[in-house]
């Protein structure tokens, strides 16, 4: 991962700080407060029927999207970059990936279940699952229009006008795979909707590193990368972490 130069802040007192640190308090309550506000927005909004017959391979047989939901009323989808005829999954949907294992048990208990999505077929699937160590539920949408319906897939005709339907939007995209989120309910009769998508960096919201790294002085050090994520790796395949430099108090000579 590259690294560069970052100014040192003023050094203050612990008075000095406390002060500084109270006005931010305001503003990062503010911030709490307008989160609040736009999830109860979120949870208002209208719903979709999904009407189509999607059909995804899984390890258990092929599935409806209405049996996805493994019993429980409410469906989690990360739609993962992996196409057919690639070597290995997206590295930074592997990024996202990572950060399943913990939460999966937890959303349970609140009647949700989370998986993956991906065009790859399944055998392309279980083998990079079982590179990766990955418990989660992940499965094929492969035949299916499942990922170009819920905007995480183009076709070439589409990327060849230079410009795609992504992120509600039509923009450039260099990809024929996208990076999304989706979720889905299930009524009692058994009916699906469609209830939220995100997409660009809504994707965030499965990145709990990118939370922690925002609480740092450093923050996520993307600056002088290529592009944000750049030094992302499939963690497989990161170099040794970095250690402490000369004149860092655990290297300093007594």
């Amino acid at each position: 991962m590259n690294t560069h130069a970052h100014d040192t802040p003023a050094i203050v007192s612990r008075d000095a700080w406390r002060t500084a640190r109270l006005a931010l308090l305001a503003r990062e309550k503010e911030l709490t407060r307008l989160h609040d506000r736009i999830a109860r927005e979120r949870r208002a909004l209208p719903w979709v029927r999904v009407d189509t017959p999607y059909a995804f391979d899984t390890p258990h047989g092929i599935r409806t999207l209405a049996e996805l939901f493994d019993g429980r009323r409410q469906l989690m989808v990360q739609h993962f970059m992996f196409a057919p005829g690639w070597e290995q999954g997206c590295k930074s949907c592997s990024f996202m990936a990572d950060h399943h294992a913990g939460a999966q048990l937890h959303l349970a208990q609140r009647d949700l279940t989370l998986l993956a999505v991906s065009r790859a077929p399944l055998a392309d699937i279980e083998a990079f699952r079982q590179r990766m160590g990955w418990t989660f539920p992940w499965v094929s949408s492969h035949g299916t229009s499942f990922n170009h319906d819920f905007g995480v897939n183009f076709t070439r005709e589409e990327m060849s006008r230079g410009a795609v339907e992504y992120n509600y939007t039509r923009q450039p995209f260099p990809h024929e795979e996208a990076p999304g989120i989706s979720v889905f309910v299930r009524d009692e009769a058994g009916q699906v909707f469609h209830t939220y998508s995100r997409y660009g960096r809504g994707v965030e919201a499965m990145m709990h590193t990118y939370a922690l790294l925002d609480l740092t002085p450093h923050g996520r050090n993307e600056d002088a990368e290529e592009y944000p994520m750049a030094w992302v790796r499939h963690h497989d395949r990161y170099d040794a972490a970095p250690v402490a430099t000369a004149g860092a108090c655990c290297s300093a000579k007594p």
